[in-house]
């Protein structure tokens, strides 16, 4: 695996695009693009350059399609960005489990992204990855070993979660939207669909054990950093949804509802962007 060295000078930091397959801990591959951004070193803010957002997408998203390219180009203006197809879609392997397993995809995706010198990491999740990103923090943040966690692998720990048009529980069927997936995924023609259509393969079997909730995974990330992002015209997940998350995170949680925001990547607009990582490399000092 190719390695680089982060360090800052008084010129434009560039470094060559990297793409290749990872391995999670259960032997799936995962497409994986690392994008070294452009950052011009600016010593009121030197933590830029030592910054990597790692991108989790939404459910049928991928790595190559443009709305994930779209949020990847508007982060690289900030730090490094890696960004990653989950199992399941697009040209990873495996099959999706709709949020369960992915927590091991983007474990390696961290891994990958401090093993190519960078001291942070931010990861910032859409709508199923914005529920991985919650339970990743909580397994894998800085006190989850205090609390049944890993942080022995401190190489899959993050610095700063941001979680945008992201679900608080399970089975939520309350939108036409959401009840159009739950047919997507538990119905064999469904499934069918997803991977003739969407270029996302849908593992058939469901959960056992059922995983923790983003809203029970939420109080186990603090102290890192944590933004809940959502639209106030978000079609699938209504506002509740945000709002269990910041009611659980408290003091510790920080929650930006979006005036005239939809839902996900596709409703994230570049300034948004932009204040999403404004707000990441803030958290750095």
């Amino acid at each position: 695996m190719a390695r680089s060295t982060v360090r800052p000078n008084s010129e434009t930091t560039r470094r060559t695009p990297l793409r290749t397959f990872l391995h999670t801990d259960d032997g799936v591959t995962i497409d994986s693009v690392y994008d070294p951004g452009a950052v011009v070193y600016d010593s009121s803010r030197p933590t830029a350059v030592d910054l990597v957002f790692v991108v989790a997408h939404g459910f049928t998203g991928d790595v190559d399609r443009p709305h994930v390219r779209r949020v990847a180009k508007a982060f690289a203006r900030h730090g490094a960005v890696v960004t990653f197809s989950f199992r399941g879609h697009g040209a990873s392997g495996g099959r999706s489990t709709v949020g369960d397993r992915e927590v091991l995809d983007l474990v390696a995706a961290v891994r990958w992204a401090r093993a190519l010198g960078h001291a942070r990491v931010a990861t910032v999740g859409f709508s199923m990855g914005g529920s991985v990103v919650l339970r990743h923090a909580a397994l894998h943040g800085e006190l989850s070993g205090e609390r049944g966690g890993e942080a022995g692998d401190g190489g899959a720990r993050t610095d700063a979660v941001v979680s945008v048009s992201a679900p608080a529980r399970w089975y939520y069927r309350g939108t036409p939207p959401m009840r159009r997936l739950h047919w997507l995924v538990t119905r064999p023609e469904g499934r069918l669909v997803g991977r003739y259509g969407f270029r996302t393969r849908i593992h058939h079997r469901d959960w056992n054990p059922v995983p923790m909730s983003p809203v029970e995974a939420v109080p186990r990330i603090a102290p890192t950093p944590l933004l809940v992002v959502h639209g106030d015209r978000d079609g699938y997940f209504p506002l509740d949804h945000p709002r269990m998350l910041a009611e659980a995170a408290g003091d510790h949680g920080e929650l930006w509802l979006e005036p005239g925001m939809g839902h996900a990547e596709h409703a994230a607009a570049d300034d948004l962007l932009g204040r999403i990582a404004d707000w990441a490399v803030a958290q750095g000092g």
